[in-house]
Parts: C-alpha cells; structure tokens; sequence
C-alpha cells in the first residue's frame, strides 16, 4: 500500500447510471471499489494505478450507457484514512436469506434461533456481501449446501463465500486469490471469525493450488474475461457443480460457450440488479436442468 498523503483517487460521476452496470462495462481490475451515494457513483482507484487513459475510457462507457447526458464527472485525490472511513460509513448489517448475517464488529445485531453471523470490517473493496454478485451466491448457498462438502472458492477476496459455506455445514473449504492483500484480510477475518483447519486461504493462481483434485462446489465470482480465459481449469476442479458470478446478463453466452468446451453446461440462474449468477454442471448430470 502506497504511504503518501494521497493514496486513492476517489472519481464521482454525477448520474442516475446504475453503479454495476457501470463497473461490469468498465471491466477494470485496477478499479478497488464502487459504491452509490445519492445520485452520485464513486469510483476509486489506487493513486499510482490512475492515469488519463482511465478517465478516457470512463467517459467512452458513460457515453455507450446513455448518448443524450453526458454526466460530470469530478477527480480528487483521497488520502488512505478517509478512504477507510467512507467504506466504514459505507457498510451496514446485511441479513441474507433466511439465516445469514454479515456485519462489521462495531455493528451488533440480535440474532434469531438457527441464524449466525460473519464479522467483516471493511479494510478495502474486498466483498462485504453487499454487492448483488456476491449476495446472489451466498442466498445460493444456503439452499444448496446439505453438509459435508469440500468447497473450492476462486478469488475469495474477503473469503465470505467460504466462511458462509463453512457456517452452512460444508466440511472444508479453500479460499483461492492471486492478491496477497486480499489474502491478508481474509487470514485476519478468518480468526476473528474464529474459523480453525477447515478453512484454508492461499495466494496463488488456480493451477498451483495444492491439495484435492476436485471439490463437491466451486464457486467463481469473478469477471467474465477471467472466468473464460480459467473455464478449463474451473471444470478440472468441478466435481458436481460450479457457481459462477459477476457477469452482466448479455455476458451469459459468452461464459457458457467456455465453460461448455470444459464439459460444463449451464443450469439454474439467478438475476439481481442487471447481475446474473449461474450453476454449471457437468453433462452426465441433469441435476438442476
């Protein structure tokens, strides 16, 4: 992490234009977070990821998402501390599905018989469960995780989708990221959600995962560039069935053409906020067809 004064910079673009949309056309890794304050989107990169090229680029998408309003975008440097304070100010209790509750430690709630809770305090855009990519798959979750099975969960990020299992009753989960930081505060929310050997979290790409061949799920949330360029080594570690999301609707074919040359083919699919999440499974199986 960068030491100067201005560690971010934090680009509010004036518009009704809806964040997801905005971010899913964007399709920049260097991009650490968004969020909708209003009718103002906020957009941050890291300071020294930022140039004119991304602003260009910016104004190409806004222009692609609505022709008749060019929306006024502002760029101003955000210095490392307040950027942690807007994500703190940012991030609220999330109650998912029926028993799944994801909170920061200095927000507590009341918890009902059956139902528990995944502590995660924002350090960065690493998913709180906020996001409809990630809210989809941990709604997902909770119907489909009988208990006992071995999950796999590719750019783990916070690692929320693999303690969310791990709390569901699956047996083992692994937490995959090629960020050492993501890495890092899903090591640290990991112990402060008290989680032991059934958890492991690795910086690593997916074909140096060490271990088990296969898992019983897969889970992928991830853009639709990576889940096509990792399609064949997605359904190598697949053994009954993958969940992918992160892609905008009209990005559907484009994933399950990839994931169908692996021997993958789509299933059920939700949808939120333009999102979509879909189940893959291999051809011997008609399950969920």
């Amino acid at each position: 992490m960068p030491s100067t004064i201005s560690d971010w910079v934090d680009v509010r673009i004036v518009s009704r234009l809806d964040a997801g949309e905005v971010l899913g056309l964007l399709d920049d890794s260097a991009v650490q977070g968004g969020w909708q304050e209003s009718e103002t989107l906020h957009l941050y990169w890291p300071s020294e990821a930022w140039s004119p090229d991304h602003l260009m680029r910016l104004r190409q998408i806004l222009r692609q998402l609505d022709e008749a309003n060019e929306p006024d975008i502002q760029v101003q440097a955000l210095p490392h501390q307040d950027w942690n304070q807007l994500w703190a100010e940012s991030v609220k209790p999330l109650r998912v599905g029926k028993r799944m509750v994801v909170r920061p430690s200095w927000e507590p709630v009341t918890l009902s018989a059956g139902q528990f809770e995944i502590i995660l305090d924002p350090k960065q855009a690493f998913g709180t469960g906020h996001h409809a990519t990630t809210r989809m798959l941990l709604e997902w979750l909770e119907d489909i995780v009988q208990g006992g099975e071995s999950v796999l969960d590719v750019g783990t990020g916070s690692g929320i989708l693999a303690m969310a299992a791990l709390r569901l009753g699956a047996g083992q989960a692994v937490g995959l990221d090629h960020d050492p930081v993501a890495i890092e505060c899903a090591q640290g929310y990991a112990v402060l959600n008290r989680f032991g050997a059934e958890l492991s979290l690795h910086c690593s790409e997916l074909d140096g995962l060490p271990g088990p061949q296969w898992f019983d799920l897969v889970l992928a949330n991830l853009d639709r560039q990576s889940l096509c360029r990792l399609a064949s080594q997605l359904a190598g570690r697949t053994g009954t069935r993958l969940l992918v999301s992160g892609l905008l609707v009209d990005q559907r074919e484009e994933v399950a053409a990839a994931l169908a040359s692996a021997g993958l083919y789509p299933g059920r699919q939700r949808e939120s906020e333009g999102w979509l999440a879909v189940e893959f499974l291999r051809s011997e199986s008609c399950e969920g067809v």
